[in-house]
This record gives C-alpha cells, sequence and structure tokens, in this order.
C-alpha cells in the first residue's frame, strides 16, 4: 500500500483503491509498528473514493514531526568517491575504515521543515562549485524501532565542501532544500525484495546527461544493521526516516545546474522528481 500525505489528508492508496478519514493525522497514522496489518484494520471503517486520486498528483513530502537521519559509505561506489574527494585534505582513509567498520556512518540530515516532496524545488549551496543529487532508498522506522516502510530519498551533497575536510559534512549535506522525500510512504506487507533496482536521470534542457542504477542488494550494510545503530541510543517520538546511502555516483566533472530535474525511480515506491531552484 502507498500513504500520501496531501492537503493535510492522510490518503491510502491499497489496491487501485482510495481512502482517507477525518480522523487521520500523519504522525500518529504512520507511527505504528505492524504499520500494515494496521492499515488494513483502519480501511474497513471508511469508504473508497476515487476522487482522492487527483490529490495525490502534487503530495506533500510524508513528513510531519519526523527528522531525516542518512547513513554514508554503505556502497563501494560512494566509498571509492568519498576516498577521491577527500584525498588531498588527508581524509580517504576515515571513508575507506568506515566502510569496513562495525560501526555505520550515521549523520543528521534534516529537521523536517526542510524536506522537500516531490516536484518541489532542491537547492544547491551558493558557496559550493561541485553538487550532485543522492538517490537513496530511505527506511521509515517507527519510535519503537521497527521497519514499517520506505520512501524516496535524494540527499543532495556539495561534495566540494566535503572533500575539502570531512569535518565540513554538516554544511555539505544541511541546508535548506538539500532532503526530497516522496512521492509517498510505501508499506508493503513484507520486507522490500533485494533485486529492488534504484534509477537515476538528470534532465537538462530535455535533454538526460547522466543515469544510471543500482539495486539495494548491493549494499554492504542491511537495513535492520542500520536501523539498530540509529535507535540505539536515540529517540523518535513520532519515527523517523533513514536514507539509507548511494550507489549512483555521477562522474567528477558532473556539476548540477540551476534548472536541471532531478528523476529517481525505485520499484514499487514510484518516482520522486525534484527541479534544482534558479
Amino acid at each position: 500500500m502507498h500513504i500520501y500525505r496531501s492537503n493535510n489528508q492522510v490518503i491510502v492508496k491499497h489496491d487501485n483503491e482510495f481512502y482517507t478519514s477525518a480522523a487521520w493525522s500523519w504522525d500518529a497514522f504512520i507511527n505504528r509498528p505492524t504499520l500494515y496489518q494496521k492499515v488494513l484494520g483502519d480501511l474497513t471503517a471508511v469508504q473508497s473514493n476515487h476522487e482522492l486520486d487527483q490529490l495525490i498528483n502534487e503530495p506533500h513530502a510524508p513528513v510531519a514531526s519526523q527528522e531525516v537521519w542518512a547513513s554514508g559509505v554503505t556502497y563501494l561506489q560512494s566509498r571509492e568517491a568519498r576516498i577521491n574527494e577527500s584525498k588531498d585534505a588527508g581524509g580517504g582513509d576515515f571513508y575507506a575504515k568506515v566502510y569496513n567498520a562495525e560501526r555505520p556512518e550515521l549523520f543528521f540530515k534534516s529537521a523536517p521543515y526542510r524536506v522537500v516532496g516531490c516536484h518541489q524545488p532542491v537547492k544547491i549551496r551558493k558557496d559550493s562549485q561541485w553538487n550532485v543529487p543522492e538517490p537513496e532508498l530511505t527506511l521509515f522506522i517507527c519510535s519503537e524501532g521497527s521497519i514499517e516502510g520506505y520512501t524516496i530519498g535524494n540527499d543532495m551533497s556539495s561534495r566540494d565542501i566535503e572533500g575539502e575536510n570531512p569535518l565540513y559534512l554538516p554544511q555539505a549535506k544541511s541546508y535548506d532544500g538539500a532532503a526530497a522525500l516522496g512521492p509517498c510512504l510505501y508499506v508493503p506487507q513484507t520486507p522490500l525484495s533485494p533485486e529492488t533496482l534504484i534509477q537515476l536521470e538528470i534532465i537538462r534542457d530535455s535533454i538526460i546527461v547522466f543515469q544510471d542504477e543500482i539495486k539495494i542488494n548491493r549494499m554492504k550494510r542491511t537495513h535492520t544493521e542500520l536501523a539498530a545503530y540509529l535507535t540505539r541510543e536515540m529517540s523518535f517520538t513520532n519515527g523517523v526516516y533513514l536514507m539509507t546511502g548511494t550507489g549512483i555516483v555521477p562522474p567528477d566533472h558532473f556539476t548540477l545546474h540551476a534548472g536541471d530535474v532531478v528523476k529517481i525511480t525505485i520499484e514499487n515506491i514510484g518516482t520522486l522528481i525534484n527541479t534544482v531552484a534558479q
């Protein structure tokens, strides 16, 4: 099933039927263990309404009070890119070590009010010359620590700032318009297949200037491992989103331009589309 947030409504799409209720609030509705079964129970109390399908064409980010966190260096491609961009600063060893370490890299990405949704603009920093999107499968973890759903994340990153010094990571990763999530929260009956495909397209002046794809089974770490580390010593009252890292890295000569369209598609979830702000 797919859960959308639109016009302050919670809209559920299940078996090509659409449901909503005035009694549903986003935080309380999604922050429940065994969410798939709980929502199935909720749907028995309301009637379907096909007029709701128009509201999900311009959805809000699937976030109300949830923080967004991120994992780094979970794919080999990311490890190599991080080592290369930071070698002049002497930071390459940090990324090599964390890839093989027991403890993953986890960092705060965004407060909920900075997150943008599908069809909303993402931004690049004015003090950066090398900016890329990072397409990432994103977990929704409820306050009890279990993974209850998935969405698509765009972890916008300033590679030159991060590469200059690893201590600049928060500035390279966290700023207005640096995190996009959407178009929905996908809640399956069983965990996503390891064969699930992530696809990225970057379009400039109606021409695809970069595209690539990768399966999530190329991740070195498991989703449950990342979720367990994130919730080990932190509580999240309304649940939390966790981006799981990227395995798609544009070449070093590539940087985003204002007006570029970034399209990230993950099987079964949908497509997250954002334009880089002018």
